[in-house]
């Protein structure tokens, strides 16, 4: 990737030429009725590509080109080296492609260009290239049972697997299932949010490229109803879901309905952040605070949105929130010198902005609160503290998956685990302490599927897993564990004698 500071990216965007075909058996093709929707960028209200609307005979055609794909064995039997070397080679074309990939993620999303550029698409290369590398490095398991018997558990990939993934990372959702789905042999259709189908649609042309076989990748642009048919479908064997809670059940409601395909979901969260009075480096602390709820204008599952600061160091932390929130300024994301994007759409605005009232009658507004520059015809909120709700406000509860952080002060460790755990939410949780001992029992008392000290969401090393327990989901992205996701058991047992 060229410099992003010596970019420029408003020329691009410019000179960009989008296609928004759907992708079905290794080519681009429109919509089986020829249906579109207009993509809209949150920055600027403009158009930027009319899309395939992909409907069920769309659906019908994605699904049984996979199917044929992964009987006939073309990728599910070829070795681990053969499909590291594709996934190698596509990985090189997302990183030749970077730029372009960064640009569409930001025009899609509202995202800044320096985010894009720096998380967004370098995220998604190591996602793949990690991948790639595990392909040929599988070990099945061997098991001794006795001079006559000989018994040895092997792993299967699973058959054909529906990836349907949000909008706030939709290039990296769409790798943490796409690579470790194909690396373990399977063949996959993706459906990537209406709001930002783009990307998804882009790399799937460098698949093709780079030698995937047709119709193991396939890509289905469309609304909601695309989602529902491939999780009621017969012919799919399992569903790997990234999104919110109340759609991840529906999506649990229809593998039952259909043929109980396995469900893996990664949902929504309200993760807690602790600031002990031992915290090593308050500035550090609040710094990583601030970025917890304000990167990607609050639109992250894990982000810290709710802040629980000892009563001792409670005035002082605080002054320093306030000012880290001044550090986030929303403006136009292809601005190199932006610090905060756009929220990704009309509803999504109106939805946070409803939550920012309800918090203005729940708990005292620090700061912030208001929409801002409008006059862009982009949409964007400032970022939203407020101080000490009941533990049962609803802004205290729910999920707003926008800049709005609330907070609440603590004076004994316990109250802080207890209030912590007070959600129905399990994904992330931090905890700031220079105590080791306090350390290990706030990771082992802490209902979340991950847990940080000092530090929070540090989430970016491939070998670590992702997700979380309860109503934040089940399962785990990235890692070695995230194959198990994607492959099935097989017990042979060989008598000898």
């Amino acid at each position: 990737m060229s410099s992003a500071i010596e970019r420029d990216w408003r020329a691009l965007a410019q000179s960009l030429r989008i296609d928004g075909r759907a992708f079905i058996d290794g080519k681009r093709v429109d919509a089986h009725d020829g249906a579109v929707f207009a993509d809209v960028s949150p920055a600027d209200s403009r158009v930027l590509a009319h899309v395939s609307a992909c409907s069920e005979r769309d659906v019908q055609l994605a699904i049984a080109v996979a199917r044929r794909c992964f009987d006939s064995g073309v990728w599910a039997d070829a070795s681990g080296r053969e499909r590291k070397a594709v996934l190698q080679r596509w990985a090189q074309l997302v990183r030749e492609s970077a730029d372009e990939l960064a640009l569409l993620e930001t025009l899609d999303v509202g995202k800044p260009i320096a985010d894009t550029t720096a998380i967004d698409v370098p995220g998604t290369i190591y996602c793949l290239e990690w991948f790639a590398e595990l392909a040929d490095k599988r070990v099945d398991e061997l098991v001794q049972i006795d001079k006559t018997q000989l018994g040895y558990v092997t792993r299967e990939p699973v058959g054909v697997v529906a990836a349907i993934v949000p909008w706030n990372f939709p290039l990296q959702m769409a790798m943490w299932k796409i690579a470790p789905a194909l690396a373990a042999g399977n063949s996959v259709v993706l459906k990537p949010s209406e709001k930002s189908p783009l990307t998804a649609l882009r790399i799937a042309d460098l698949a093709r490229a780079a030698g995937l076989p047709d119709g193991v990748l396939n890509v289905l642009p469309g609304d909601g109803a695309v989602g529902q048919m491939l999780a009621l479908h017969e012919d799919v064997d399992c569903v790997a879901f990234t999104g919110s809670t109340a759609v991840g059940k529906r999506v649990m409601e229809c593998a039952a309905r259909s043929n109980l395909k396995r469900v893996w979901l990664e949902l929504g969260g309200k993760s807690p952040f602790i600031v002990m009075p031992d915290c090593p480096d308050i500035g550090h602390a609040a710094r990583s605070a601030a970025a917890a709820i304000f990167y990607n204008a609050g639109q992250i599952c894990t982000a810290a949105s709710r802040l629980l600061i000892h009563t001792d160091i409670y005035d002082v932390f605080m002054q320093a929130m306030v000012d880290e929130a001044r550090r986030f300024v929303p403006g136009d994301p292809l601005d190199i010198g932006t610090t905060m994007g756009a929220i990704v759409d009309e509803q999504h605005l109106r939805r946070v902005l409803g939550y920012i009232d309800v918090g203005r009658t729940e708990a005292r507004l620090r700061c912030g609160g208001r929409r801002v520059r409008e006059s862009s015809g982009g949409l964007f909120i400032e970022p939203t503290i407020f101080e000490r709700p009941a533990a049962t406000a609803r802004i205290a509860r729910e999920e707003i998956f926008g800049p709005v952080l609330t907070v609440f002060p603590f004076d004994h460790f316990d109250e802080a685990i207890a209030l912590a755990n007070s959600s129905d939410y399990g994904l992330g949780a931090s905890v700031w302490t220079s105590n080791l001992r306090l350390a290990h029992e706030a990771s082992r008392r802490l209902r979340a599927g991950m847990v940080w000290v000092n530090g929070h969401d540090d989430s970016g090393d491939m070998n670590m897993p992702f997700g979380g327990i309860a109503q934040s989901g089940n399962g785990r992205d990235n890692s070695v564990h995230a194959l198990e996701k994607y492959t099935e058991l097989k017990s042979t047992l060989l008598r000898l004698g």
